[in-house]
């Protein structure tokens, strides 16, 4: 299997607690959202072929900031909070789904959400409320189904056939792939669809290298200074106020 290439030179820029401290508009930037504990940061990771761009908890809960990751050439990875954590506390849970349902809507520099999702427990309630929110956008989705591993592959592709009549339900435009990190299974397939959205298809085909690092961009070997974890908006739909 050919090595991840598309966020290859992902590095951390900055986090932000509230949609006034959002960097510039760029040309583009594709956000990652996912429900607590559905693998998102392995995901991110992966897909950057770092271990730990995008922090790995055992607790999740904890992290409430959007996180910026720098692709250079004006291009973002955006890595949400994650949602439908029942222990973070519901004082906590609300203004932080509005964060996120509030970015999703007003970001022009977004080109499309990855929605991470176990493949064992997809399209919940929370996802759903989610995809529902973001549909006012009218731009893509691509469903991350997760852990890919922990199933036979018939049971994998059952699984991906249901979740993919959900989507189509939602709209034309929403997609949906198995994934795993563990097994490095599915990069490609991910990184054609992101690439897609950035208008990257030719640069991805021909050279396999995204965009060159922009003069001054942080290493990943510095601290980074955004705190540890993830964790989620709970039960409120996004960006309900």
């Amino acid at each position: 299997m050919s090595a991840p290439k598309l966020f290859r030179q992902a590095r951390f820029e900055t986090s932000v607690a509230k949609l006034e401290m959002l960097p510039p508009e760029g040309l583009g930037e594709i956000a990652f959202a996912g429900r607590s504990n559905a693998g998102k940061s392995s995901a991110l990771n992966t897909l950057a072929d770092h271990k730990r761009l995008a922090f790995v908890s055992k607790t999740p809960g904890r992290t409430q900031l959007i996180n910026y990751f720098d692709l250079g050439n004006g291009l973002h990875l955006v890595d949400l909070p994650g949602y439908g954590y029942a222990k973070v506390p519901v004082a906590i849970r609300a203004p932080w789904g509005r964060l996120i349902g509030d970015y999703v809507l007003v970001r022009q520099s977004l080109k499309g959400l990855a929605v991470i999702m176990d493949v064992r427990h997809p399209m919940t309630d929370h996802d759903y409320r989610l995809l529902d929110w973001f549909g006012q956008t009218g731009k893509p989705v691509h469903v991350l189904l997760t852990k890919s591993d922990k199933l036979t592959r018939a049971d994998g592709m059952r699984t991906l056939a249901t979740v993919k009549q959900q989507l189509s339900k939602l709209s034309p435009i929403y997609t949906a792939q198995l994934f795993s990190s563990l097994k490095k299974n599915g990069i490609e397939d991910a990184e054609k669809v992101f690439a897609s959205w950035l208008g990257l298809e030719a640069l991805l085909e021909e050279t396999g290298t995204p965009p060159a690092k922009p003069p001054g961009a942080t290493t990943l070997g510095k601290k980074n200074p955004r705190a540890k974890g993830e964790n989620g908006p709970g039960s409120k739909r996004p960006g309900s106020k």
